[in-house]
């Protein structure tokens, strides 16, 4: 492995551990779930503004009127992602949510289809099957186990919520090729500051916990994990991009255990186990012997 794959790797190994943390720090601030995304979005995206003018960016050609609609538009999609991926957590578990959330890759292939043409193999639609029997399973677990959640199944609506803003985001940001990421990033995190402020209640946090718990949501799950997580994108290949991707379930799933003694019961194991596989499987490429090469167009 070359220096610069073996740094790319560094840092998407990095992001993913950091993403994966961040449910605890959530939940450990105390806050309600608006006040966290608005304090992220206001901390992180000053960050980033550093980090943005520190590159130069700052630039108006950078941002024409249309590019800054459509950053504008994702903005408001991350957003809502983050309410209600905040907001599962409570309900059905760090563990279960941020597996339920990584389904957003069939949700997205699922919006290009309708909305960009794009064509769904037998493939894709085999592994599609997989995940929504994993999601099944999940589901059918309702009360079983050691997760602590006071509404499961609102927690895993919730979390679905989460994966259809989030595909929305990036089947906009997808328009937005030729922009410099950290600067959309950028938009995106001001967009919520704007969105949220008018419905905070401005009850400054309180305790020492609280804040060191939001000051590192916003610098280091933020702000730093964007330039972790675009400076590894930049440097390593799609599917190397997207097996070192689901680092960031399985440490979600070891943080709320080790942080909370939530634990999977068995069909939620199974569950998690497939919509891993079939993510794993849709976007590696993985081939499941179908002879069939025919797409179907949605």
């Amino acid at each position: 492995m070359n220096d610069k794959l073996k740094r790319g790797s560094l840092e998407m190994i990095a992001a993913m551990l950091i993403s994966g943390t961040i449910g605890w720090f959530v939940l450990v601030s105390g806050q309600a779930v608006v006040d966290v995304v608005f304090w992220r979005c206001l901390i992180g995206g000053g960050v980033l503004l550093l980090v943005c003018a520190g590159l130069g960016l700052l630039r108006a050609e950078l941002l024409g009127r249309r590019v800054l609609l459509l950053a504008l538009l994702s903005g408001v999609a991350i957003v809502g992602n983050w309410l209600l991926l905040f907001a599962s957590y409570a309900q059905a578990s760090i563990a279960v949510s941020t597996v339920v959330y990584n389904i957003q890759p069939f949700m997205l292939v699922g919006l290009g289809a309708l909305f960009l043409g794009e064509r769904i193999t037998l493939h894709k639609l085999a592994w599609l099957v997989l995940a929504f029997i994993g999601m099944l399973a999940i589901v059918s677990a309702h009360g079983q186990g050691e997760v602590a959640g006071s509404n499961y199944l609102l927690g895993i609506a919730l979390a679905l919520g989460a994966a259809l803003l989030y595909a929305v985001a990036a089947l906009i940001v997808k328009r937005l090729s030729g922009t410099p990421p950290h600067l959309i990033a950028l938009v995106q995190l001001l967009t919520g500051v704007l969105m949220l402020a008018p419905i905070m209640e401005w009850q400054l946090p309180q305790g020492e916990v609280a804040w060191a718990s939001l000051a590192t949501l916003g610098v280091v799950h933020t702000g730093l994990m964007y330039m972790l997580l675009y400076g590894a994108i930049q440097k390593l290949p799609t599917a190397l991009t997207g097996a070192l991707s689901f680092i960031y379930p399985v440490a979600a799933i070891l943080v709320d255990w080790l942080a909370f003694d939530h634990w999977l019961g068995l069909l939620q194991w199974l569950g998690v186990i497939a919509i891993l596989l079939a993510a794993a499987g849709m976007q590696q490429g993985w081939r499941l012997g179908l002879r069939a090469r025919r797409a179907v167009r949605v």
